[in-house]
């Protein structure tokens, strides 16, 4: 379960250029679905090597195009389909370089598996030739090239495969043991996909020699299996008759996972070897990468309770391992740890909030430490690199304030300096490879996305984007605006949030309160950036709408964050109707119709809150909702909760179904049947217990959806369910 509202699939979430509608007054929910009101994006920036130019992927999906990164204009098109020889493909879904950018693979027939994962078939393209072939037959995840460019491999029916270019471009497997639900090679289980947040751990030596892997062993996993339809958008022609079903392994808390082991591959003698990894015997593996050195791979440990990381050098040709760095807390290590871990020539690059913070830390590439290079009552929120040429650091981080966030460096007298303008808002960054310039992205919650190159001093060169046929739109539609909001709660916890009141308002007036929140670890709702959702739509419907970010999220230290520690929902619910007995001692706030919702995490939070006892909401809408975390997957509900046996009371005082004889408020329940996330079994179970407690309900099942509940008509259906729920009932 990740830290935002809504998470859908990879490729339902790629920035992409919407089409926008015709001018109107009034904001609608389809027009919101159709993106008509979202930002236009720029997707796919690759920068190039030579650290002066990047390349993007055209809008209609049929070209590769270079662009100048000092000027952002067009320099040449890269690849095309039209020009291309041999090549027969009308558009495509992505690219991949080489390293010596020789050679593209060109991405086609994407198909989703997971959050992270999915299938494809690829092509190869020959830059000096003009040149394409077809290098995989059948759809394949995860390819890699090899650094000398020569090489490709890749996982197929979870097996890996290698491609030598130079030997007739032959197909040779490497595994042989791979197998659905029992054996997977390269490419993650289903829990790790989705709590580590990747999808490949495969690589190359770098010197070519060698190819590393991480293998699960699944077989004693316990399966989930969920009923699939006929359905419609899209429509499975083959249950038209009976129903089907799908299984796979999901581990929830306190079971067991699948059994990890790393392993190398010889590409010349052909010799596979185990790494004699000291892993305890239920830890996990979250990375492995290469250094500089082909004889040291990194490997990324945690223990189960996610409390300790290693850090080791294996030998890939002898399997002997060294711990070189560890990096512990009294709770929980974030993810940023293994994710943002960078490895130099001579140095490590580690994000740690061993001080309370997270910062960053500069170590030797033997594990010694050399400094903390941040500082400060603030988080480091991405590590963009450093340029060796100038020891110079490049970062973001929400120094100044918890809601913003802005690119810095920090430079080898440690000088700090913001790049990002100072106007109040949200930046992230996308650097050269020579750190020259970098594209920066800046929003607010007034001003859509506006793309810049600057460069290293933070000068802007060239605007590439400024979305302003959005922002005329915006002009010509009745728009209710957004304000921050502070309030301290009887517990002296002071909390951010935001408002938006309804286009018409009248402070003479009493309005109802529609309250959303996400409330999960780590997250942040309430933060400077641009928007426009359902929230904004209910804003022209008559009701105040409004977010708080409780205790137990994002941005403000590990000490707010990990309060939660142990008993998550409990501070949340808390704060939540702290947050609502608040708005309701606001002159034009109607107190006896307060409502709240929330979505998987979210949707938790608004069990929570509605059984926490106070009676203050009088109506709220669930949706994907976990109800038990006994129900719910391991790494993250251990990370937070360690496992049911050892911390049996918490999960009981963090599950709504033990609350659910206090539930107080008209609620509407609503999942999707083919959730492989939050399984339905969730509210089955919940809704049961109100059944024989007697306390009445609404529910929305949606037929063949997962945890994004989307696909054909499926948003209209749902956010008009959702308002007439809340026009009924508050």
């Amino acid at each position: 379960m990740k830290s935002s509202k809504i998470i859908l699939w990879a490729f339902c979430a790629m920035l992409c250029a919407a089409p926008y509608a015709d001018a109107q007054n009034k904001l609608t929910i389809e027009d919101i679905n159709k993106g008509y009101y979202s930002p236009r994006g720029i997707r796919n920036i690759t920068p190039m090597a030579d650290g002066e130019h990047y390349t993007q992927m055209s809008a209609d999906r049929t070209k590769i195009i270079k662009y100048s990164f000092k000027t952002g204009k067009e320099v040449e098109t890269v690849f095309d389909v039209k020009t291309a020889r041999d090549c027969n493909l009308e558009s495509f879904d992505g690219y991949i370089f080489s390293p010596d950018e020789k050679k593209i693979l060109i991405r086609t027939n994407t198909t989703p598996i997971y959050r992270n994962s999915y299938t494809a078939v690829y092509h190869l393209y020959d830059v000096h030739n003009n040149k394409m072939r077809d290098i995989t037959k059948d759809p394949v995840q995860i390819p890699v090239f090899s650094p000398d460019g020569n090489q490709l491999a890749y996982v197929k029916d979870n097996n890996i495969y290698l491609v030598k270019f130079l030997y007739g471009y032959a197909e040779s497997q490497v595994t042989k043991d791979g197998e659905f639900n029992k054996i997977k090679n390269g490419a993650p289980d289903w829990v790790y996909e989705e709590e580590f947040a990747y999808n490949s751990a495969l690589t190359f030596s770098p010197d070519s020699k060698m190819i590393a892997y991480v293998k699960w062993n699944e077989s004693e996993v316990p399966s989930f299996s969920f009923p699939v339809y006929k359905g419609l958008a899209p429509e499975n022609e083959q249950f038209a008759e009976y129903p089907g079903e799908y299984t796979y392994k999901y581990p929830v808390a306190g079971v067991k996972n699948s059994v990890v082991t790393v392993h190398t591959f010889d590409i010349f003698s052909k010799v596979t070897k185990k790494m004699e990894l000291p892993l305890d015997k239920d830890g996990y593996v979250p990375r492995i990468k290469f250094t500089n050195d082909p004889e040291k791979l990194a490997i990324m440990t945690l223990n189960r309770n996610q409390n300790r990381m290693d850090v080791y050098y294996a030998n890939p040709k002898t399997g002997v391992c060294k711990l070189v760095l560890r990096d512990e807390d009294k709770r929980y290590i974030k993810e940023n740890a293994y994710s943002d871990i960078h490895f130099y020539e001579n140095n490590i690059a580690l994000i740690s909030e061993r001080d309370g913070f997270a910062h960053l830390y500069w170590y030797t590439i033997g594990g010694n430490l050399v400094k903390q290079v941040t500082k400060g009552n603030f988080e480091v929120t991405d590590f963009y690199g450093w340029d060796e040429e100038t020891n110079t650091f490049y970062y973001s981080s929400n120094e100044g304030n918890p809601m913003t966030s802005y690119v810095w460096k920090i430079d080898a007298k440690n000088k700090k300096t913001r790049l990002s303008s100072d106007t109040e808002g949200t930046n992230n960054a996308i650097f050269s490879d020579s750190f020259k310039y970098y594209i920066n992205s800046f929003s607010n919650i007034n001003t859509p996305t506006v793309y810049t190159i600057n460069d290293n001093k933070g000068k802007v060169l060239a605007t590439l984007m400024d979305n302003k046929e959005l922002k005329e739109r915006i002009a010509e539609t009745t728009l209710p605006q957004k304000e921050f909001f502070k309030f301290t709660t009887p517990e002296n916890v002071e909390l951010n949030g935001w408002i938006i009141k309804p286009t018409d308002f009248d402070a003479s007036k009493k309005y109802p309160v529609l309250m959303f929140q996400y409330s999960g670890p780590g997250s942040q709702q309430v933060l400077n950036r641009w928007g426009i959702s359902w929230e904004n739509y209910m804003a022209t419907q008559g009701y105040i709408v409004a977010c708080v970010d409780g205790r137990g999220t994002g941005g403000r230290g590990a000490d707010f964050e990990k309060c939660t520690y142990m008993s998550i929902g409990v501070k949340e619910a808390d704060d939540q109707v702290y947050a609502a007995k608040y708005l309701g001692t606001l002159p034009y706030v109607d107190k006896s119709r307060i409502g709240i919702w929330g979505w998987s995490y979210g949707g938790y939070m608004t069990l929570m809150s509605m059984s926490q006892g106070s009676g203050v909401f009088k109506a709220g809408i669930a949706v994907a909702a976990p109800t038990d975390w006994r129900y719910y997957d391991t790494v993250y509900t251990e990370r937070f909760m360690r496992t049911p046996q050892e911390n049996g009371e918490g999960y009981d005082k963090s599950s709504a179904i033990t609350r659910a004889e206090n539930l107080k408020g008209k609620l509407l329940l609503v999942h999707g049947t083919a959730d492989d996330n939050v399984h339905l079994r969730n509210m089955a179970e919940y809704t049961e217990h109100l059944v024989q407690l007697g306390i009445d309900f609404d529910m929305m099942v949606y037929t063949n959806r997962n945890h994004s509940i989307y696909g054909g008509n499926t948003r209209n259906h749902l956010y008009n369910k959702l308002t007439n729920f809340i026009k009924e009932n508050l």
